[in-house]
């Protein structure tokens, strides 16, 4: 199971002050490309990091909108979150407000960037209409040509701006050849366990563990055999409480975690059984899910619950109900501190991936599609009958589904997950986390 060198992701920031819209244009940009209906609706979550793909590109897109603070400090921290997505990016997008016009510090925040050498776009939003274009001329005072007027709320100017991106990021660069074994990255808050699992399974302190939080600075690829197998764990910072991710320091290690995650080919969630399921906990699950990565979750120190039945019932109880969104990733737990049920995570951990990677013939998928729907018929759209032509799988790591439909936007919620839950039973991959796509399919032209 050795990996080839394969090609790294290019990371695209987008900094700027409160407000101007930075997080409308994160959402603008990374669903973009979803001309399909995706599987997983009404999911809400605050999503900071997401996955572009514009015509043969593909980038990782990192939203700083949550970074912020007062009014009192904004210059500062403005500034703060150019210095740590320079740390990391490989371009820029410093968005700035065309309603309002120039504002004090954007001045320095631009003249600080553009020293750094790094690719920098310099992004007005909020151009709707035609009288917002007579302030354009007021930004080129920051020496930035050309400017890339957009609305992000409408999509006006994205697919200029798309293009360009295209454009100014860096040729494809492999990774080194990593080590042979199943890549796992390792996820979790800080003291959670991450690098004392780690520790325990090597029988050797090969990584500092620290009751400190945030030890752990950067991904840490660590190579191990465990009963004949290889595994490569990539050990993570943690990820801390929203109002603690500073824009220096701890903003770089989130983003260290989001790329380790996108080098991975399974998850590791670490959770404490002691705190239970916390809001960033759920954020970080939430990371993973849009991965398309299979997901193991260890609820560690479990050793300091179980002895409660009760406490114990409840614990397990406001996980699964708080990772509902997710509920292929099967939880374990676990004491790194005893050792109780180590060996069981690298046996899941195999499970997980060996059912991402399942493909199903077209056969025998379109057989399990008339036995699905015979079980339950698709609602009514419109007075008119749903109907469902084939089904095929074109990828897998996810397990990734089409199913071709007369209407496929007359497909309840509901329905859809009905289907991808059948999917899973039905070939026996309960821990994969399947993507479903729902399309149209094209009316042959009549010659």
């Amino acid at each position: 199971m050795s990996r080839a060198a394969t090609p790294q992701t290019p990371l695209v920031a987008i900094i700027g002050r409160a407000n101007v819209g930075k997080s409308t244009l994160f959402n603008r940009l990374t669903r973009s490309t979803q001309s399909l209906v995706d599987d997983r609706p009404g999911v809400t979550r605050d999503r900071l990091f997401g996955t572009v793909t514009w015509e043969d590109r593909t980038f990782l897109l990192v939203d700083t909108g949550g970074l912020t603070g007062g009014e009192d400090e904004m210059g500062r921290l403005v500034r703060r979150q150019a210095e740590a997505a320079v740390a990391d990016a490989d371009l820029i997008l410093l968005v700035v407000d065309g309603k309002e016009g120039p504002q004090s510090g954007d001045e320095e925040v631009v003249s600080y960037l553009r020293a750094t050498g790094k690719p920098l776009l310099l992004v007005v939003n909020k151009i709707d209409h035609p009288g917002r274009e007579d302030r354009l001329p007021e930004f080129y005072r920051f020496g930035l040509d050309p400017l890339y007027p957009v609305s992000a709320v409408h999509g006006l100017g994205v697919s200029a701006l798309l293009e360009e991106i295209g454009r100014r990021l860096p040729p494809e660069q492999p990774f080194p050849a990593a080590p042979p074994g199943l890549r796992v990255a390792v996820l979790g808050r800080p003291n959670v366990g991450k690098s004392s699992f780690i520790n325990r399974v090597l029988g050797e302190e090969r990584l500092i563990v620290s009751a400190a939080p945030g030890t752990t600075r950067d991904a840490i690829d660590t190579p191990l055999t465990y009963q004949g197998k290889d595994y490569v764990f990539i050990d993570t910072a943690g990820i801390r409480r929203r109002s603690h991710v500073e824009a220096g320091l701890e903003y770089y290690m989130v983003v260290k975690a989001f790329k380790a995650l996108d080098r991975a080919q399974v998850a590791l969630l670490m959770l404490d059984a002691a705190e239970g399921l916390t809001q960033q906990d759920a954020r970080l699950a939430g990371l993973i899910d849009d991965s398309g990565k299979g997901c193991l979750v260890c609820l560690n120190k479990w050793d300091l619950v179980k002895g409660e039945p009760e406490r114990a019932r409840r614990t397990l109880e406001r996980l699964e109900e708080g990772l509902a969104f997710m509920s292929y990733a099967p939880i374990l737990p676990i004491s790194v501190l005893t050792g109780q049920q180590i060996p069981q995570v690298f046996r899941r951990l195999e499970e997980i991936h060996a059912q991402s990677g399942r493909r199903a013939s077209t056969g025998e998928l379109n057989q399990l599609l008339g036995a699905i729907t015979a079980r339950a018929r698709p609602p009514l759209f419109r007075f008119r009958p749903v109907r469902f032509y084939y089904l095929t799988q074109p990828e897998t790591h996810p397990p990734t589904f089409v199913l071709f439909a007369n209407y496929p936007e007359g497909v309840p919620d509901a329905y859809r997950r009905y289907l991808v839950k059948q999917l899973r039973q039905g070939l026996h991959i309960p821990h994969a986390p399947v993507r479903l796509f729902l399309k149209k399919r094209q009316r042959r032209r009549k010659t």
